[in-house]
């Protein structure tokens, strides 16, 4: 994946992490405010003023209670002039500091049946604004009934609500950081699959289109738009296959006739043609080659070793004509499965590339990998190695070749399943080298 590529964490994972918090936070202070009834307003006594008391009372000898002035509680006491309260026990013992209200009275001996209460009068100041705590003192589990200093508890609990908002936020991010991930590859499963599928698509296996049976609806379009792509550059591929193989077979005739009056010919100026005609006539085969590639190709057993020895006896006159040599040398049994015709004429192709371009003596070599073909020549230069084999790339802009030939010996050689290299000679010149993984 190139550097700097959109992900799909951040929209699916991060963006709607933002979008839960900000929901939850609003949520929550909309509903304890409604709860707490905020148009109301009002001030409530602070539930921190009990446990100052209850760490305040004791108990003497007989059990009963008795307020000890600690410096929390004066502390307290300055804090709030009109602090009163009363802390009871469960046996319904009680002791009471400052004046109780009388609204209140009926409580006393009744505490222990409470533990939680907030009490308010309807109107400011909020004299009877109370507070009800069970707390656990020195004195054992008492229940606290005080009034003291008054404080917004509707802001209190709004902002305790939002705490509590924290963990349900953490919990919702750590569901979103890994389930989120697990939904999303289960998701574009399909996408992954028709990824996997492009990567089979090349020039060689034409005809191939994606699978839109599991991708998702929104993906759809682009994976018919470029099955659609696929499909024209078939057609267009197609068109210039059809192009060349007819061009090629139309002028087999005319050049075979051309070449048998050349042959036939007294004159020497007409016979110099000859040359110029056999270029012709290999270049129209080598168009029908290209043709042949898209072919079925023939699956047989193919000897390396036979081959070779068949294409230097068949180049065996030429060789002699031109005052060179050509050695077969085999290495070691190699076989591989594959187009005998094909194979035999990239073959024949590296050892006329050798006798045109190279020394005076070719060395055909069957390896225990596949074969290749040496010369003595001046040898290829290192910039020009992976140039020759482009389409019509000549080594020299002078030479009598077409520029096909190397490039078709190298789309032979992959479709068997092998590479073709250019290496130097240990003596000097080239050696192409084809090998194939699998024979």
């Amino acid at each position: 994946m190139k550097r700097g590529s959109p992900s799909l964490k951040r929209p699916l994972i991060v963006k709607p992490l933002i979008f839960q918090l900000a929901t939850l936070l609003i949520a929550c202070t909309f509903f304890m405010a409604l709860a707490l009834r905020m148009d109301s307003g009002g001030l409530y006594t602070d539930e921190a003023i009990t446990p100052v008391i209850a760490r305040a009372i004791v108990r003497d000898q007989n059990g009963a209670l008795s307020v000890r002035e600690t410096p929390e509680l004066a502390e307290l006491r300055e804090t709030s002039p009109d602090l009163w309260f009363v802390a009871e026990d469960d046996s319904g013992r009680n002791v009471t500091s400052g004046e109780v209200p009388l609204q209140y009275a009926s409580l006393l001996g009744r505490l222990d049946d409470l533990s939680y209460a907030h009490l308010r009068d309807r109107s400011p100041p909020y004299r009877l604004s109370a507070v009800i705590r069970r707390e656990i003192a020195p004195a054992g589990a008492l229940t606290v009934l005080g009034h003291g200093k008054l404080t917004g508890v509707s802001l209190v609990v709004l902002l305790a609500s939002n705490f509590i908002v924290i963990p349900i936020f953490l919990a919702l991010a750590l569901i979103s950081l890994f389930v989120t991930p697990w939904i999303v590859r289960q998701a574009l499963a399909g996408v992954s699959k028709i990824a996997k599928e492009a990567e089979q698509i090349d020039a060689n296996r034409r005809g191939r289109r994606l699978s839109e049976e599991h991708v998702p609806r929104e993906i759809a379009p682009l994976v018919r738009a470029v099955n659609d792509a696929l499909r024209r550059l078939d057609e267009g591929y197609e068109q210039q296959r059809r192009f060349i193989a007819s061009a090629a077979h139309e002028l087999r005739t005319p050049i075979a006739i051309l070449r048998l009056k050349i042959d036939t010919a007294v004159e020497p100026s007409t016979r110099k043609l000859s040359a110029d005609v056999a270029r012709l006539s290999n270049l129209a085969e080598q168009m029908l080659d290209i043709q042949r590639l898209d072919a079925d190709r023939i699956d047989e057993s193919v000897d390396l070793g036979v081959l070779a020895r068949r294409v230097a006896a068949d180049l065996a006159p030429l060789l002699i004509a031109s005052a060179r040599t050509i050695e077969v040398q085999i290495e070691g049994a190699s076989s591989l499965r594959g187009d005998a015709g094909a194979i035999e004429r990239v073959m024949t192709n590296l050892v006329q590339n050798a006798i045109e371009h190279g020394g005076r003596h070719v060395t055909l070599r069957v390896t225990a990998s596949g074969f290749e073909v040496e010369d003595d020549g001046p040898g290829i230069p290192l910039e020009e190695r992976d140039r020759v084999f482009e389409p019509f790339h000549r080594l020299r802009p002078r030479s009598t070749g077409s520029g096909l030939g190397l490039n078709l010996v190298q789309q032979i050689i992959e479709r068997h399943g092998g590479r073709v290299s250019i290496v130097s000679a240990p003596g000097g010149g080239t050696i192409v080298r084809a090998e194939f993984a699998s024979r």
